[in-house]
């Protein structure tokens, strides 16, 4: 596995799936009882955005570049906010140098009480996400195959939880695999909240995916996709999808509100657009 994030981290992808993963875990606070967050591919933890790998891309630019200080209506300023405090952690100086990875923003938005298992099979990524953390009560970390924490970790003993599952999309087999372990998930824990992240490069192949991991009768999800603009040779990705299995019931409202603004933000010109897909008992 030879996949760095730190040369996407920020990216408008890494927007998308952290605003809808901190609007989970604000919902999951609501109610008194712990929960736990298990991130199958953590990654390093924490980006330097004047680093090498994100000076290569600058990716950043265009996605937590320009949302950081953004102005945006007060209703979504407000859903926002648990996101970008998590950012902003980060930079106190109110310069944007610095991108959080899905593990750290997720303990900055969760309890001291709620559990953290950041999972990461890259060792030299693995070595840096435990730097990254330091000492963190209530945290975990593993450096295993991500669908062997999977099924080592569920079902989890609060009976409540948020798997966060956010493959590299190196192979391709990675839809199909996603499928299985998606599928493997749900059978030991299916009353799990599932945040699954994948690129949206083949629509076909994405649509076929999400029927597959979402066949099961009476599965409620919410399909999320955002595109910057239209698909254009030698751009790289232009949409990305993120798959919500059992989500907050709040949560299609909230993207509502703050899909657009997004998209507004970060468009990169014409094609440029949201869409939710939901099935909601």
């Amino acid at each position: 596995m030879n996949y760095r994030h730190g040369y996407h981290a920020g990216n408008f992808a890494d927007v998308v799936k952290h605003v809808v993963l901190a609007r989970v875990l604000t919902y999951m606070k609501q109610k008194p009882r712990p929960f736990r967050v298990i991130d199958t591919h953590a990654g390093a933890g924490r980006y330097d955005l004047a680093g090498v790998e994100a000076g290569k891309t600058g990716e950043w630019q265009d996605g937590i570049g320009r949302v950081f200080n953004a102005e945006f209506a007060p209703p979504v300023a407000e859903l926002l906010q648990p996101y970008l405090d998590a950012v902003r952690a980060d930079n106190a100086s109110g310069e944007l140098e610095v991108y959080p990875g899905s593990s750290l923003i997720a303990r900055r938005i969760m309890r001291p009480e709620d559990v953290l298992v950041a999972n990461e099979l890259n060792a030299s990524e693995f070595e840096r996400l435990k730097r990254e953390f330091g000492r963190s009560r209530n945290t975990t970390f593993l450096n295993i195959d991500a669908w062997h924490a999977v099924k080592s970790l569920l079902p989890p003993k609060e009976r409540r939880a948020v798997i966060l599952i956010d493959p590299p999309f190196e192979a391709k087999s990675e839809f199909a695999d996603l499928v299985v372990g998606v599928r493997e998930a749900m059978s030991r824990f299916q009353d799990g909240v599932y945040v699954i992240w994948y690129p949206l490069k083949d629509v076909e192949a994405a649509d076929h995916f999400v029927a597959e991991a979402t066949s099961r009768p009476g599965l409620e999800f919410l399909d999320v996709r955002l595109a910057v603009c239209a698909p254009f040779p030698g751009l790289g990705l232009t949409a990305t999808g993120v798959l919500v299995i059992n989500p907050p019931y709040l949560l299609r409202g909230e993207l509502e509100t703050v899909l657009p603004a997004l998209r507004d933000c970060m468009a990169e010109g014409e094609g440029s657009g949201f869409a939710i897909k939901d099935v909601v008992q």
